[in-house]
């Protein structure tokens, strides 16, 4: 689980980077699917991983509003500040924790059973379903996407035979 939480995070700088050539109208104009534009998908993603981890430690968590960070820097600067929480929370991250039963939470799914596990699978894969958005809105812009290829990444290390993530 480490591993794609650490190929997020590198998609999501590349793609970050991708975004300093477009306009503040490019980033901000509303597009089919997702929940506006690209800049708005970016801030989505952000909030969601943070917020479900923060469900996972038993803090409180609260919805930031996307108007108050419309730009790529308070867009990148939200992120540096989430990251931090979330990142510390994934190295120590281990494979016993995914079966923790989830006690309560705000989310649609209030009344089901949910794991930790199945908590970190969707936020793995709602990031990554998001970035296929971004992939065909770039395409549509006639830009060409960040790759979404995992391997060449270099993201599992061999260390006497074993691999490290």
């Amino acid at each position: 689980m480490k591993t794609l939480f650490h190929y997020n995070w590198m998609v999501r700088d590349e793609w970050y980077q991708w975004c300093e050539e477009l306009t503040e109208e490019e980033l901000l104009q509303k597009r089919t699917g997702g929940v506006g534009g690209i800049l708005h998908t970016l801030f989505h993603i952000i909030d969601v991983e943070w917020s479900w981890i923060r469900i996972l430690q038993g803090k409180p968590d609260f919805q930031e509003k996307f108007e108050e960070y419309s730009t790529l820097a308070k867009v990148r600067e939200l992120d540096t500040q989430f990251h931090q929480e979330v990142e510390e929370f994934i190295r120590n991250w281990d494979d016993s924790m995914e079966t923790n039963v989830l006690q309560e939470t705000n989310a649609d799914w209030t009344g089901e059973t949910l794991t930790w596990g199945e908590v970190m699978c969707h936020t793995l894969a709602h990031e990554i379903h998001h970035i296929g958005q971004l992939s065909v809105w770039a395409r549509e812009l006639g830009k060409k996407p960040i790759t979404a290829n995992l391997i060449g990444r270099n993201l599992l290390v061999r260390q006497n035979n074993r691999i490290i993530g």
